[in-house]
């Protein structure tokens, strides 16, 4: 039985530039950098190091090579966070794209844009 989310992996074209927006506008932790020494390099990020799930940045090209057969678009996440307005005025200060605070029967979100334009949302909690 799966219990957890443990790793959620995003396809990235420039990874180097990928760990810049999260760590940098997003607040993200670099948790582990690894290289097979061949060209196939990861990097694990997470909004801190106790969090309890971690997204892999992947190198888009590399993998479509290996797997052409993979579905390679970004997949949909949702953050929670627990002061959405400090969120949304943090990332507006740092030039990241957001879209308007929508209120959902979950709770008030907000997407934003990566620099390579994948969408995210952001959800009160």
């Amino acid at each position: 039985m799966i219990n957890q989310v443990g790793q959620i992996m995003v396809y990235v074209n420039n990874q180097d530039e990928a760990v810049k927006f999260w760590t940098e506008k997003a607040g993200f932790t670099v948790i582990s950098e690894q290289d097979n020494g061949q060209g196939f390099r990861w990097v694990e990020i997470a909004p801190s190091k106790e969090a309890a799930t971690s997204i892999v940045l992947h190198n888009k090209e590399l993998i479509a090579k290996m797997q052409p057969e993979l579905n390679l678009d970004t997949p949909s996440l949702m953050f929670f966070t627990k002061n959405l307005d400090q969120l949304y005025k943090d990332f507006t200060e740092k030039n990241v794209t957001v879209g308007e605070i929508v209120n959902m029967p979950g709770g008030r979100v907000f997407n934003f844009a990566d620099n390579e334009n994948n969408y995210f949302a952001v959800m009160e909690k």
